[in-house]
């Protein structure tokens, strides 16, 4: 009885509904930390006073909110925004993959929106109803024409939001130049700094705002280190300041915050480098002129049959090669693709012919130099995400305040795709032939 009681309950939270007739003024802002674990939110050691107070006077997933895989930056912000997976928004890497017959499989970060994502997202669709879009550091947006406003992740001079904040001594031109080379930390300041101009001065209905101390910091020393701990802390300190503004505009009645991350964190004791088995066998010789190549995401490892003439034959033996390596957890032929959300491959496809899966405290790099594995050096970088989505290391955070959140409400766990879909009901939208649903449950 106690079951059927909390799948009702469950069910019901999850139910799709009408979006209802919205204030032109309402304000949806959603904050992304990058790889803020699930895990690491529900841990009393980390100090995140901001989140824990939305969390007692909003809506939170206790129990995390499901990635999608793989469990990488870009397809995971794509997936929040367009409320499918890969197989439909087409976002495998941080960039779109670029394949030349014989050469490495190349990933293009500066690749246009319009040509990167595949599917309608939720700002195109606040846009094309009259309401206005911003974005900070966000991903997978570049010229986009829906973004009304925007503070890209290496700033422009040119750019108009950039001249407003030089004009009001919140940034200096030197300042601007020296961006790409200054340190994480920093930048985080001058995103958020950034976000908050844009919503005192431009007050738009969607505001996406993305922080990375967070992810530098557990890539470099671990999840759980002292330094994954202060970056989160830090992370939790730019929350507070966006709950500060919505005070001091006076928006409490009419902003509404999202607190999201992309994937959580795992540190790995053990690299497997599978180019360099690629090279032992004699499929690769340098990047330049290789028969297969694989693209190491983490936790899990994408190998491409890169010589057209080769194909019938290599994509078949592709897996052999990698049975019964250390460290390689599951070998997913493309038979499984779809269970997994992956697309399907083929000579023009972005999907790669073979898909890798580390075992716990390993991870893949693209080394195709010496032994198929190593230790991690001491001192080098030993976190990781990428690993398949059921692994619980991986659930990202979700938290609800503000305006149309029903306090105190609660779900066990949720998809990220749901997050585009709930985006948009606040807005009075609705978005269609999508795989999320509304979590109408935590709205008044």
């Amino acid at each position: 009885m106690f079951t059927l009681v909390i799948g009702v309950l469950f069910s019901c939270l999850l139910a799709s509904a009408a979006p209802p007739a919205v204030p032109k003024d309402r304000i949806v802002i959603v904050i992304s930390l990058d790889g803020f674990a699930a895990q690491a939110l529900r841990d009393p050691n980390t100090a995140a006073p901001a989140l824990r107070r939305m969390i007692r006077e909003g809506a939170t997933a206790t129990n995390g909110m499901l990635p999608i895989n793989p469990t990488v930056t870009w397809p995971n912000h794509t997936a929040m925004m367009t409320g499918v997976d890969g197989t439909r928004h087409g976002v495998l890497y941080n960039g779109l993959p670029v394949r030349t017959p014989g050469k490495a499989v190349r990933i293009d970060a500066s690749a246009p929106k319009s040509q990167l994502v595949l599917a309608p997202t939720v700002y195109d669709l606040a846009h094309e109803a009259g309401l206005k879009t911003a974005e900070v550091d966000w991903v997978a947006v570049n010229e986009a024409p829906t973004i009304d406003w925007a503070f890209s992740e290496i700033p422009k001079l040119g750019a108009p939001i950039v001249r407003e904040m030089i004009r009001g001594n919140r940034l200096s031109e030197d300042e601007v130049r020296s961006f790409p080379k200054a340190v994480i930390t920093w930048r985080d300041e001058v995103w958020t700094e950034a976000a908050i101009h844009i919503l005192r001065e431009r007050r738009p209905n969607l505001l996406l705002f993305h922080t990375l101390t967070t992810d530098s910091n557990q890539h470099r020393y671990g999840a759980g280190s002292l330094a994954a701990q202060t970056a989160l802390a830090l992370a939790d300190r730019q929350v507070q300041r966006f709950l500060d503004a919505v005070k001091e505009l006076g928006l409490e009645d009419r902003a509404s915050i999202f607190v999201v991350s992309d994937h959580g964190f795992a540190s790995a004791k053990r690299v497997v480098h599978p180019n360099a088995i690629l090279h032992r066998e004699g499929l690769l010789r340098d990047r330049t002129d290789c028969d297969a190549w694989t693209v190491p995401e983490g936790g899990t490892a994408m190998v491409y049959v890169t010589n057209p003439k080769r194909r019938a034959e290599l994509a078949p033996r592709l897996a052999q090669l990698f049975q019964g390596v250390e460290g390689i957890q599951d070998i997913i032929t493309p038979d499984r693709y779809a269970q997994f959300g992956f697309p399907p491959p083929g000579p023009d496809s972005r999907m790669s012919d073979l898909v890798l899966a580390a075992a716990d405290d390993y991870a893949f790099d693209g080394a195709f130099d010496g032994a198929p594995v190593s230790d991690i050096p001491p001192g080098a970088a030993t976190g990781n995400h990428g690993y398949l989505n059921s692994h619980p290391a991986m659930r990202a955070i979700f938290v609800a305040w503000g305006a149309g959140i029903r306090p105190g409400a609660r779900l066990a766990e949720l998809r990220n795709v749901d997050v585009a879909p709930t985006v948009a009901h606040l807005l009075g939208l609705e978005m269609k032939n999508i795989s999320g649903r509304a979590l109408t449950g935590i709205l008044k």
